[in-house]
């Protein structure tokens, strides 16, 4: 790096888009993968469709413990 960096002829704000929602990827191991796999090819859905499923029926069961 160097020591001193120029920025007077920059642009504040210049790739800021207002609204945008930044969706970061989450790695799965390769088990889950090949799980979900399954899953999706059994229920006849993609991937995306799988993940969300598993992760909302989850997410009912742990909501419904807490009670």
């Amino acid at each position: 790096m160097k020591d001193k960096y120029d920025f007077s002829k920059g642009e504040q704000g210049k790739f800021y888009r207002e609204g945008v929602v930044l969706k970061l990827p989450i790695y799965l191991d390769d088990d889950l993968v090949a799980f979900i796999e399954e899953y999706a090819k059994e229920k006849k859905s993609d991937l995306q469709t799988a993940v969300n499923d598993i992760l909302r029926h989850n997410k009912e069961m742990l909501q419904a413990l807490k009670v």
